[in-house]
């Protein structure tokens, strides 16, 4: 092991200046050779709508459990080259990196055996609930975090999905809403309702995303039930709604609208608020909302699976990303909020007082976290699946 770097130097050091970081939900297309290396996840002009199972397969192929390899199966955008070299420097471990666009596809991945490779997995918090009920997750030994006690704000120190962050540790938290051209938009944007009102004006000028429980979901909370509603009767009622619009979807799109909407293709897409906010930055025509009735308000997470073949080098990557200086940089580079309050503490006012990224209580207080539906499963994916495939 290499001698200890002061990691939050480094990785501030390094920041890119750029202002358009990766997407929390965009895949990053990597060639095998890339694959042998450390996977780059900032470099815009390389993401791809390309599934990137052939990558994370490749990876599980070749995965040795070697002491000083960590693989890590994550969302894009929540690694990049600057802090996996800190990290190796810190402690001698190189890391790969493989990506997955969906909650879904990483279980999917982990039930058939796919995942065996992977020492650090990315869920989110009703995906942590599923996962722990299905037996795939180690028991967190907080001894083991140099950084843990109380850094969290309260609302994760004892979550509902994890009681005491007993198989998982929060890593980022965001909102998912509206982001549109409030220059070329003849009203005002203040809710969902507004998607059906304008149908006409934004007709194939609009995308929702390719996300079963969030586009449903928003769908739900628009018509005053909550996002993770059971009820046959209201999933129904969802989905004649969300068919009534269906002819107006550009597409189902959870990354790689940017360009368009940018150039004035699109008007409106619904996106989570790590894609959008960097959006706003760069043209301020553009605006980013919580819908009124409420939406999605998503905790993403850190666990360890069962099958992990690097336990150790796992503890050190979470040790790592728990420093405030790193949880902070990350932060000021890839715009999702952090639930480490030493961390926030020493972000910018501008950042703090940044409403889009930490929402004031009022809209929080109308969102929601997305849980486990059970048995409706079932009935959400087939009213998906005729939707999509419409």
């Amino acid at each position: 092991m290499k001698s200890p770097l002061n990691p939050s130097t480094q990785f501030s050091a390094q920041r890119s200046s750029r202002l358009i970081y990766p997407s929390r939900r965009r895949f990053l297309m990597a060639s095998a050779a890339a694959l042998s290396g450390v996977m780059l996840s900032n470099c815009r002009q390389n993401l791809s709508s390309v599934d990137s199972s052939d990558s994370a397969e490749s990876s599980a192929n070749n995965a040795s459990g070697s002491s000083d390899t960590l693989h890590v199966y994550t969302w894009s955008g929540y690694t990049d080259d600057e802090m996996i070299n800190a990290f190796t420097e810190k402690t001698g471990i190189d890391v790969v990196v493989d990506l997955y666009d969906s909650n879904e596809t990483m279980l999917a991945r982990m039930q058939a055996g796919g995942g065996d490779a992977y020492s650090v997995i990315y869920p989110s918090e009703y995906m942590v609930q599923e996962m722990i009920e299905l037996n795939m997750l180690t028991e967190i030994d907080h001894d083991r975090l140099s950084n843990y006690g109380d850094i969290f704000f309260d609302q994760w120190q004892d979550p509902a999905y994890d009681p005491g962050n007993a198989h998982s540790i929060p890593f980022s938290w965001g909102t998912t809403g509206l982001l549109y051209n409030k220059a070329q938009l003849s009203d005002p944007v203040q809710d969902w309702q507004y998607l059906w009102e304008h149908q006409d004006e934004l007709s194939n000028r609009m995308t929702l995303l390719d996300d079963m429980r969030e586009t449903i979901g928003a769908v739900l909370k628009s018509l005053g039930y909550s996002i993770n509603s059971t009820d046959p009767e209201a999933l129904e009622e969802a989905y004649q709604r969300l068919r009534d619009l269906t002819p107006a979807i550009a597409n189902f799109q959870s990354f790689g609208f940017e360009d368009q909407i940018l150039g004035g293709d699109l008007l409106m897409v619904m996106s989570y608020s790590s894609d959008a906010i960097p959006v706003t930055l760069e043209n301020e025509d553009l605006d980013y909302i919580v819908p009124e009735s409420g939406a999605s308000l998503w905790t993403d997470t850190i666990v360890i699976p069962k099958t992990a073949p690097n336990v150790d080098a796992a503890y050190e990557w979470i040790n790592f990303l728990l420093d405030s200086e790193v949880a902070k940089t990350s932060v000021e580079n890839l715009y999702f909020a952090t639930p480490i309050k030493p961390a926030y503490d020493q972000l910018s006012d501008e950042l703090k007082q940044n409403e889009d990224l930490f929402p004031p209580e009022s809209v929080l207080a109308q969102c929601e976290g997305l849980a486990p539906v059970d048995d409706a499963t079932e009935l959400y994916e087939r009213y998906w699946t005729q939707l999509t495939s419409a």
